[in-house]
């Protein structure tokens, strides 16, 4: 059933009124059906107009409000800084096109100007809150741009302000700002796995959609989705439904009323679509529209999975919001990129460990017979062999005890595990929970064999029973870390860990590589799914 809009239906007083059912005599249970040939004018319902009034004390609790809160001390706590590392205590002024203005009235302007441009860059849209790196980025490009702008009108007008003081500000904004959205969001994820601060979702599509939609949502509860209910278009009342632990089928009939009817018997305050969805283009449109009008957001769910977002591009082409997937390429100036940066890390990295590295050695050496390094033949990018190294962390003989265990394996798929495995020296216990016996990969990473971050690096007996799928991993050389890794290591199933993987080589950039480093050192603190 869609919207009727011929003039004809419209009475003299009801232009720019829409045609719809009178949703608000609809009944609570969805079961019990509108008339669909009955049509009657509405008026437009006023955005908002269905929600509780927000007090003052519900706004100074909101996450929003937290948000800006941390956001203005940190750039007030930068500029500050910046000001007293760069001139102390004594007053400063700077000449501004002939006149002397105090460094502190600068300073009380920028932050007020750096704090504005947060909020007006879509820094604290709630979108992007609490899940995945876009809150960073836009935090990060944001003051880059703030203080390139602020260096541009500088240098147009001759304005004589202190290199020094933008110097100094502008690393210690960012990093403050970054570590207060770090804390703000574990409190938000906190808040959400509590069942707080969760969007009320609508799931709308075909069964097997849906259902997929609803385990990938429910797993996340920290991205802010909470299903309350399924609709399945399946266009027929009596035709099987799929049925999901804790949310409902609400309904099954692709009709814009009976939608509309579910979102407020649900209370959603948003709708999500998926790919197979029997609606119409018309219907979806009005259904949109709908929604807008009940200020409910609508999302659009396609058929793309482990797909990031730099990979996805909408182009408007004759009304039809096309969305073009494009193919990643680790080649060109992106290849000599993570090439230099592997190179530096590991050479710094080297210099900074090598006292603990050589303490290490030393404990390998007494606490068990046997050599130092462990080799191991690995399968790198395109298929390459290669020796890893280690700290060796079992005993010498252990590569001929493996086949005694095979029976205990606890381990997922192709790989090996055992969480008290009897090869593994006193040595190798704590070199493993920690993750010290990865360290030698640091040369590795130096002669060209590994990058910092990558797949997990793979066994030979490994590769020989891929699939096709499963090969893609080897486009790219293996890491020390990974999305593997900081994901669970070894409490990943075989599916998850060739997942993971695939999604590092599809979805490569430099910023993601940063995140992983960041989170490993979490991880490797944590111990979570190591030994």
């Amino acid at each position: 059933m869609g919207i009727e809009s011929k003039e004809s239906r419209l009475s003299p007083g009801s232009r720019n009124k829409w045609i719809r059912p009178p949703v608000t005599n609809v009944p609570s249970e969805i079961g019990n059906k509108l008339d669909n040939d009955r049509r009657t004018v509405v008026t437009t319902p006023r955005r908002g107009e269905n929600k509780a009034p927000r007090t003052f004390g519900a706004f100074v609790t909101s996450h929003r409000f937290r948000l800006g809160f941390s956001d203005l001390a940190s750039v007030i706590w930068a500029v500050a800084g910046a000001q007293l590392l760069r001139f102390g205590i004594d007053a400063t002024t700077v000449d501004l096109g002939g006149v002397q203005v105090p460094y502190g009235a600068v300073s009380v302007v920028l932050a007020g100007v750096w704090w504005l441009t947060l909020g007006l860059s879509g820094t604290r849209d709630s979108r992007i809150l609490g899940y995945g790196p876009e809150e960073y980025k836009r935090v990060t490009s944001t003051s880059l741009w703030l203080f390139g702008a602020i260096a541009v009108v500088s240098y147009v007008f001759q304005l004589e302000t202190a290199r020094g003081y933008v110097a100094v500000a502008l690393p210690l904004g960012v990093a403050a700002l970054l570590f207060s959205r770090w804390i703000l969001r574990n409190v938000l994820v906190h808040e959400r796995n509590a069942g707080l601060r969760l969007r009320r979702v609508l799931l709308v599509g075909a069964p097997q959609t849906v259902a997929h939609l609803n385990r990938q949502l429910s797993s996340h509860p920290e991205a802010g989705y909470s299903p309350v209910a399924l609709y399945v278009t399946t266009g027929d009342r009596a035709a099987p439904v799929v049925v999901s632990a804790g949310v409902p089928v609400v309904g099954t009939r692709p009709e814009l009323a009976d939608i509309l009817a579910a979102v407020e018997s649900k209370g959603a305050d948003t709708v999500v679509v998926s790919s197979g969805a029997a609606l119409p283009p018309t219907t979806l449109r009005e259904l949109g529209w709908a929604l807008a009008a009940r200020d409910v957001s609508l999302v659009m769910a396609p058929a793309l999975t482990d797909v990031a977002g730099p990979r996805i591009h909408t182009t408007p082409v004759a009304g039809l919001p096309l969305i073009h997937v494009t193919t990643p390429k680790l080649d060109g100036l992106k290849r000599i990129a993570k090439r230099g940066f592997d190179i530096v890390s590991s050479l710094a990295l080297l210099a900074m460990l090598g006292l603990p590295m050589v303490a290490i050695i030393l404990w390998v050496k007494l606490d068990s017979p046997g050599p130092v390094i462990f080799r191991q033949a690995r399968v790198g990018r395109a298929g390459e062999p290669f020796d890893i190294l280690k700290f060796r962390s079992m005993v010498a003989d252990a590569e001929s005890r493996l086949e005694s265990l095979r029976g205990q394996n606890q381990g997922s798929g192709l790989l090996f595990k055992m969480k008290d495995d009897p090869r593994v020296t006193r040595s190798g216990r704590f070199l493993r929970r920690y993750s010290l016996d990865e360290l030698p990969q640091l040369v590795n990473v130096l002669n060209g064999s590994m990058s910092l971050v990558g797949p997990r690096p793979p066994l030979p007996s490994e590769v020989e029973q891929y699939d096709q799928f499963a090969h893609r991993r080897l486009l790219i050389k293996p890491g020390i870390t990974g999305l593997w890794q900081v994901s669970g290591r070894s409490n990943l199933s075989w599916d998850d860990s060739i997942r993971l993987d695939l999604y590092y080589v599809e979805n490569w950039s430099m910023v993601q590589d940063l995140i992983i480093l960041l989170r490993t050192i979490k991880a490797v603190v944590g111990k979570t799914g190591a030994y």
